[in-house]
This record gives C-alpha cells, sequence and structure tokens, in this order.
C-alpha cells in the first residue's frame, strides 16, 4: 500500500509538473531591439486575448473626431498601452506577461505612420525596467474606426505558472 502511494504521488508530482505553464521568450540574434523574435508558450498556461485598445481622450474641447483630442503618435501610443496594462491587471496579469502585440499605426498622406514616435511610448512599457519582450508585429493601415485615432494595439498574454508577472 504505501509503495503504491509513492508511485501514485510521483505521477502526481509529475504530471502538475509537466503541465506548469513555460513562456520562453527567444531573443532576435545580436539584437538590442525591444521585441522578441519568438515567444514559446507550453503547458497549461493562462492565455488572455486583449482587443484592440485605442487611446483615450486627451483634450476635451477638441472636436473628438481629430488627432487633437488624443494627441500625437508617441502619446496614443501610452494611452493604448496604458488602457492595456489597466485589463491585463484586473485579469491578474502584467506588462510582464505580454507574448505577442499586433499595432495598427495609420499612414496615409494627412498622417504618416510615426514609428519612431511609436517607439518612445512604447519602449516606457518594454526594454527598459520590464524587460519581457513581446513577439510583435506593427502594420500601417490607412485609417482606423475614428479619424482622430492613430494608434490601435491588441496583446496576447499569458501567464507563466513559474515567474510573477513583471
Amino acid at each position: 500500500m504505501k509503495l503504491a502511494n509513492i508511485v501514485l504521488g510521483a505521477v502526481l508530482s509529475a504530471a502538475t509538473t509537466a503541465a506548469a505553464a513555460d513562456v520562453i521568450r527567444h531573443p532576435i540574434p545580436n539584437s538590442t531591439f525591444p521585441i522578441a523574435q519568438a515567444v514559446t508558450v507550453t503547458g497549461n498556461a493562462t492565455t488572455v486575448y486583449v482587443s484592440g485598445q485605442v487611446p483615450p481622450v486627451i483634450n476635451k474641447d477638441a472636436d473628438p473626431a481629430s488627432p487633437q483630442a488624443y494627441g500625437d503618435t508617441k502619446t496614443q501610443t501610452v494611452g493604448a498601452l496604458s488602457r492595456i496594462k489597466g485589463i491585463l491587471e484586473g485579469q491578474g496579469l502584467g506588462m510582464g506577461d505580454v507574448v505577442k502585440m499586433q499595432v495598427f499605426l495609420v499612414h496615409n498622406a494627412s498622417a504618416p505612420m510615426d514609428f519612431k514616435a511609436f517607439m518612445e511610448g512604447y519602449t516606457q512599457f518594454f526594454g527598459g525596467s520590464q524587460p519581457n519582450l513581446p513577439a510583435r508585429s506593427v502594420v500601417g493601415v490607412a485609417a482606423l474606426a475614428n479619424p482622430g485615432f492613430l494608434v490601435e494595439i491588441e496583446v496576447v498574454a499569458a501567464k507563466d505558472a513559474n515567474k510573477d508577472a513583471k
């Protein structure tokens, strides 16, 4: 009877270990660019898909269909990422749990894509004090749902059972 309990305990322990989430971030070789080349999520991870977030209004006196209501690309990036941070915190996650990011930046004749300003906002959340980098794509689009939006960001986050969110 004791041997059966020991074997059962070992099997349950192995099953629990095998089911634990593991998030592995693969850096871009020979690069300091603040994104991961790939992210692998294995095990029994909790995954959260956050819908595209747009920036909050920062100037209530401006036309709500104008960029002046939401700010420049950097301001809109920080606003959208701050909203994402709040959503993740509400789910018990943090920005360090983001494994995939899709960014839409307006790029047209009246509003050329400002990737540099986007990166200035992005690096306030990733690559500095928060080293867990997501896999990421940035896409130039002709327009977003509101003519004032220059930025929309969606993310996928996965809770690593072995580490705390950052």
